[in-house]
């Protein structure tokens, strides 16, 4: 029996000249791997993740943090694009789609309301299930594994859309509400892991800023669907009057149609991004693979590369179990910030995506959106009206939504979160019952719709000034990396369940009475909603400045444990832990035997004496262990 360099060897010393020899040689099951030195090599692996995180959390603001922003935030500025497109889109489909078939009402016809409903809410459904689906894939199966899957998603349900065609078997309508649903669930998807991976990859004094560009292109992303809508309808005046229908059906095919690019430029970049150091870690439990990361991250090495040794490193920690979970999350501490970061989250979209999704409907309640002359024929008052309703979304969108979100860019780690959470809130509830509570009257004059219109702005604005990016962020910082992704898809499910009930309420609320006769209790409603969000504030943390590991409320201290070297649900010993694999090997000439030798060889030896041509006898050596087996511990 000989050992060496953690190989068991046994041999005999029967050679079985011309016959096929079999290695047993084992495979691991389980990538957690005894490792020798015990307690003084665990307390080095402690103490090198320890420092690998500082460097990471100390790290200075560097062009991968740029590169991180710009991969990340190209899907959410694919994901508002499509998301708030429907806006238009929306008004569009009502003129060809509607319930009256008659050309000379073409003006007046419009979706019913049960399909402009299910048009508005399948995305945020789909969006949901995205959510929930991609952040626990995001902890089980790693971050860079299914990064860009989502824009995959995204893309192929984004064609689907554009070359929908009403026939005799099928709905246009349907078919539609089909496709956003799935390109629902890829934009869920994005959500969790952008968010965690721009927080992963950050340094804490820089790590709100990234985050907050990541979500700022949402803004960009809106701005960008009012903005072609408006280039795109305008460049259709001339042939809007000679053919209105086939204009109007090449218009909407248009705007949909280009939320494939972002995406396209942004997915070979997503497919490419490294793994972040936490999750190899804490989850792969690899130790010297994280390091090699971190070096790229630092600019120390230029490319990501795999050590073919890191798995001489890999060490035990805590590991997401259902068991686990509940324990983590049974304590209250745990609890209330996952409460604070849903509700929060939810409470928010209800006003967020109320407003967003029905901005047309609201315009036209003031009368910024409807268009007519009495000389006018019905095809250019569909197109003045589809004019002025991109032109007012443009303007809001360039009023308060894209401001909102960088002044939060500038702000978010000198203040921090919770006090503009907080202050956003509060303000935003004071607006709501302001312009619920004098809607009726500041639309009753021209001075007064352009009083609504401003505080309309202003809300915009403090949305995305507080909790609209806020909400996004904090829950990408508060738990611990193996439910990072978990607990932040999660609370952003929770904000779209809050989206889908907006668009349900808001469709069979806003008549009541009359047409849009109800508007000013529902902006009431939405104060109601942002003073809850006021409370649920008070159960999150304040995570400015902090590592991850400090707000996951989990001791760091001997994080990472040995690999218990007897395993009962494996058997005992290290073998408890190993499959035998044969590898087959050719057998060796008759005629080479003549030089071989009268002991055999002990594993390894001389193997840095293999230099240029290999001897017969160093064959013979090796073919003579007819009955050999190895067992590796690593």
């Amino acid at each position: 029996m000989n050992r060496s360099r953690g190989f068991t060897v046994s041999t005999n010393h029967e050679s079985d000249i011309g016959k096929s020899l079999i290695w047993e040689v084992p495979r691991t099951r389980d990538v957690g791997n005894p490792i020798p030195g015990g307690a003084t090599t665990i307390h080095r692996l402690n103490e090198d993740r320890r420092a690998l995180l500082k460097e990471i959390d100390n790290a200075k603001f560097s062009w991968f943090h740029v590169k991180v922003a710009f991969v990340s935030g190209a899907g959410f500025f694919t994901d508002a694009y499509d998301i708030f497109a429907i806006n238009i889109v929306s008004v569009i489909l009502g003129f060809l789609y509607g319930s009256n078939e008659d050309i000379s009402m073409l003006s007046k016809n419009a979706l019913r309301t049960a399909e402009d409903l299910g048009i508005k809410i399948a995305t945020p459904v789909g969006v949901l299930l995205g959510q929930l689906l991609f952040g626990w894939l995001g902890d089980v199966l790693g971050r860079k594994r299914i990064y860009g899957m989502e824009l995959m998603i995204i893309m192929i349900a984004t064609f689907g859309q554009a070359l929908c065609a009403p026939a005799t078997a099928i709905n246009v309508i349907g078919t539609l509400v089909f496709w956003r649903f799935i390109m629902g669930i890829g934009i869920g998807g994005d959500y969790p892991i952008s968010a965690v991976i721009s927080s992963e990859f950050s340094s804490v004094h820089i790590r709100g800023r990234v985050m907050a560009a990541v979500f700022a292109n949402q803004g960009w992303g809106q701005l960008s669907a009012t903005l072609f809508s408006f280039i795109i309808i305008s460049a259709y005046q001339h042939s809007f009057m000679s053919a209105p229908l086939r204009s109007l059906d090449q218009i909407w095919r248009l705007i949909v149609g280009l939320g494939c690019l972002p995406a396209a430029f942004a997915i070979y970049s997503r497919l490419t991004i490294p793994e972040t150091p936490r999750f190899t870690m804490d989850i792969e439990r690899n130790i010297k693979q994280a390091s090699s990361d971190v070096d790229a991250l630092l600019s120390r090495n230029e490319t990501y590369t795999v050590d073919p040794d890191a798995l001489n490193q890999r060490v035990q920690a805590r590991k997401a179990t259902r068991h686990d979970f509940s324990n983590y999350f049974s304590k209250w501490e745990n609890l209330k910030v996952l409460i604070g970061t849903a509700y929060s989250w939810f409470a928010l979209d209800i006003a967020f995506y109320g407003l967003g999704l029905n901005s047309s409907i609201i315009l036209g309640a003031i009368g910024f959106g409807p268009a007519r002359q009495p000389d006018w024929t019905q095809a250019e008052i569909v197109y003045h009206t589809l004019r002025n309703l991109s032109l007012g979304n443009l303007i809001l969108s360039l009023a308060g939504l894209v401001p909102g979100y960088w002044a939060a860019f500038l702000v978010i780690d000198k203040w921090g979160r919770k006090p503009m959470q907080f202050m956003g809130f509060s303000v935003l509830a004071v607006l709501f019952l302001v312009m619920g509570f004098a809607y009726k009257n500041m639309i009753a004059t021209s001075g007064g719709k352009a009083a609504f219109v401003v505080l309309y702005c202003l809300a915009n604005f403090f949305q995305n000034f507080g909790p609209n990016t806020t909400t996004f962020i904090v829950p990408g910082e508060v738990f611990p990396t193996r439910y990072r992704a978990t607990a932040h898809g999660i609370s952003a499910a929770s904000g779209k369940f809050g989206a889908v009930v907006a668009q349900i309420a808001f469709q069979w609320l806003k008549d009541v009475g009359g047409p849009n006769q109800f508007l000013d209790h529902i902006l009431e409603i939405f104060a109601f909603f942002m003073i809850t969000g006021i409370f649920s504030t008070l159960l999150i943390p304040e995570t400015r400045h902090k590592s991850l590991e400090v707000l996951s409320n989990e001791s760091q201290e001997d994080f990472i444990q040995p690999v218990p070297l007897s395993l009962s649900e494996h058997g005992s010993g290290y073998l408890g832990i190993f499959h035998a694999s044969p590898i087959r090997l050719h057998p060796i000439e008759p005629h080479i035997v003549s030089s071989l030798p009268a002991r055999p060889p002990t594993v390894l030896s001389n193997h840095h004496a293999l230099k240029g041509r290999a001897t017969s006898s160093d064959l013979t050596h090796l073919a003579s262990m007819s009955n050999l087996s190895v067992a590796v511990a690593y």
